[in-house]
């Protein structure tokens, strides 16, 4: 038994392929909802942290704008930079107080005092505008809320607080989440592939029994059935294998039997050629009268070797799939009576009658050879196998449409059994094989038939019942399909 092991064969099993998918179909959903839930969580994250510094900024900007801070005596006003100083130890970010002349008053960092600002971001919140933005690359949000006094019902804008917070506490959040789902999806993985090896094991030990079996059956026990019922699929192989070696059996058996057969009447003709020449050999001063009957006897024994003889060379040709057809018009008609003419001796010797019905003349490119011989082998089997007392008949008839010509042979012989339909144009088959020995028939004749008609691109059917007779109908076309 050939062993397929090694690392390249395994990567081309079905057990492998079986667990990559196992793992592929856990790996990949966790691996999205992993990334859709990170996603999801950052941009929260950021959306909640933004929301909350705008609502802080928006309160201490009222504290502002309510405690006159923005007037130069207040600058130095305990109460509002305690409040700064609250929101900043939170936020751990830097605070801007620009004035309406986007003079910056106050710088949480002690850097930019007194300087002028210029910012798309502080010229519309001087507008009475609230902005925010996230920079992803710096990671820090950025907002700037207008200073308005609430209880100036003209809503004067006295100046901007603007506000930078970092995000790195967030981002330190989502690199932890991402860790934690690196080191889950390593888990389910392995999980996966624990759980793939297992599943892949019980999948494919179906097909192992499968091997097993038909290794058993080549080690030459090949009277035991395949079957293997652990899936609809296991049933169909063995069903397909069981009935393949059935057929091979029944050929193997039938090529031994064909064997053994035309060993047989090889050999007879020869033994019995050899005795009759013996016999004259022996024989001195005999008449001249019993001379010939012995070479008449020796002459027919050489024909009915030669029959033997050229049925097999008739079917080896027709194996050939390169094997030319020599197309030519034919006279179907004319065809048929000629094969009618050689076979009426046949058929008188069998006392069976010999009847031609021809609808209309018929043409067609078929190669003459090979469908003569077709046709004389149809003809021929229905009077050997009929009747022999005087009763018997043979009704041969040609039709045509303007597609196809149609050849029926119907006889009153001895019927093919239901189960052997199947099977009569397999060569070297015989359904009643001592009646065949009996005629000469070597189990060829249906086979080289069938292959003739094929090769034309015709159908042969045939209908028989047991005792009642034989029908088989050829549909051929008119013109040579290449």
């Amino acid at each position: 038994m050939q062993k397929y092991g090694g690392f390249i064969p395994f990567i081309k099993s079905l057990k492998f392929r079986l667990i990559i998918s196992i793992i592929l179909v856990a790996v990949i959903p966790a691996f999205l909802v992993a990334a859709v839930i990170l996603s999801s969580y950052e941009a929260r994250a950021l959306s909640i942290r933004e929301s909350e510094i705008k609502s802080q900024a928006k309160i201490l900007a009222n504290q502002i704008a309510t405690s006159e801070y923005m007037n130069a005596d207040a600058a130095t006003s305990d109460s509002i930079l305690t409040q700064i100083g609250m929101l900043m130890s939170i936020y751990d970010g830097r605070l801007l107080i620009v004035d309406d002349n986007f003079r910056i008053m106050y710088d949480t960092y002690n850097l930019d005092e007194n300087k002028t600002i210029i910012s798309e971001e502080v010229i519309r919140s001087v507008s009475g505008e609230v902005f925010a933005s996230y920079d992803s690359e710096n990671q820090y949000i950025e907002t700037a809320t207008p200073i308005i006094n609430p209880t100036d019902k003209t809503s004067t804008v006295l100046g901007v607080l603007v506000l930078s917070v970092s995000t790195d506490n967030i981002q330190l959040s989502a690199d932890y989440l991402q860790q934690i789902a690196a080191v889950i999806m390593v888990l389910i993985v392995a999980a996966m592939g624990f759980f793939g090896v297992l599943i892949s094991i019980h999948l494919v030990a179906p097909f192992n029994k499968l091997s097993e079996g038909i290794a058993s059956i080549q080690g030459g026990r090949t009277d035991e059935e395949l079957m293997v019922k652990d899936y609809t699929e296991t049933i169909i192989i063995c069903e397909k294998f069981n009935k393949m070696m059935s057929k091979m059996k029944v050929m193997d058996d039938s090529r031994q039997e064909f064997v053994s057969n035309v060993s047989h009447e090889l050999k007879t003709p020869l033994t019995s050629m050899k005795v009759l020449a013996d016999s004259i050999n022996s024989m001195h001063g005999a008449p001249v009268e019993l001379y010939q009957e012995f070479m008449a006897d020796i002459t027919n024994e050489i024909e009915r070797e030669t029959k033997i003889i050229n049925d097999l060379l008739s079917l080896v040709k027709m194996d050939k799939t390169a094997a030319a057809l020599n197309i030519s018009a034919v006279n179907i008609n004319e065809l048929i009576e000629q094969i009618m003419k050689r076979l009426q001796p046949i058929a008188d010797q069998q006392k069976v009658q010999l009847v031609m019905e021809s609808f209309r003349p018929v043409t067609a490119e078929v190669d003459e050879v090979k469908i003569t011989l077709a046709f004389t082998n149809l003809i021929e089997n229905a009077i050997k196998y009929n009747k022999n007392d005087g009763e018997g008949w043979v009704h041969v008839s040609l039709n045509a449409d303007h597609q196809y010509f149609y050849v029926k042979v119907e006889d009153s012989g001895m019927g093919i059994p239901e189960e052997a339909l199947d099977h009569i144009y397999e060569r070297f088959y015989r359904v009643d094989k001592s009646h065949s020995r009996e005629i000469g028939g070597t189990g060829l004749g249906l086979a080289i038939t069938r292959n003739a008609v094929l090769m034309h691109k015709g159908a042969i059917k045939v209908h028989s019942e047991l005792g009642e007779g034989t029908t088989f109908d050829v549909r051929i076309p008119l013109s040579y399909i290449v």
